[in-house]
């Protein structure tokens, strides 16, 4: 079966690493057909194991071979399908979509928080089919309240968020 490694907090504040060596640890671990997508930390890779497994597997692998306490989120070709359609909005020069992908349920908790938070103007959440999506103006996505959230250590393990444009690269990937 075809997945896709989303890992989190990959080439940003510090934890940094080539692709190549991603992949390399990723083939190590046992998987097949491995190649990135970006330098954000998106693995696509082949195996006849559980996603759950994989997970378990590859965050220890990720975690040994860097120093670091990896999490990633590990999705068949047919959940990355569902993210890229099911995208709620209409794409807009003056604004990013992402989609967060995580655990069961963490919808709901960015949900929550994304209420709770100031917005600009035309600033957007919504859930669809148990993906959260945000609409935010250029230029404001780490300074909007809910950007600040994203960064949480009490969240680090539950989500990692992808502009919507990098499924389309992912699913292209996988064939």
């Amino acid at each position: 079966m075809k997945y896709c490694a989303f890992l989190r907090g990959v080439n940003v504040k510090g934890t940094n690493m080539k692709m190549a060596d991603v992949c390399q640890v990723f083939k190590d671990a046992g998987m097949k057909e491995v190649s990135s997508v970006l330098a954000s930390g998106n693995i696509v890779f082949s195996s006849d194991k559980k996603a759950g497994d994989l997970k378990i597997i590859l965050e220890k692998a990720m975690s040994e071979r860097f120093g670091y306490e990896a999490f990633l989120f590990v999705k068949s070709q047919e959940e990355t399908e569902m993210f890229w359609n099911s995208i709620p909005f209409e794409k807009d020069e003056n604004f990013h979509l992402y989609a967060f992908v995580g655990l069961p349920g963490v919808e709901h908790v960015l949900m929550d928080e994304f209420q709770k938070a100031s917005r600009t103007e035309n600033e957007k959440g919504i859930i669809v089919n148990d993906i959260f999506y945000w609409r935010v103006p250029k230029g404001n996505t780490l300074d909007s309240t809910f950007g600040k959230v994203l960064g949480k250590k009490s969240l680090k393990d539950r989500f990692t968020s992808r502009n919507v444009n990098t499924f389309e690269k992912v699913l292209k990937k996988m064939g």
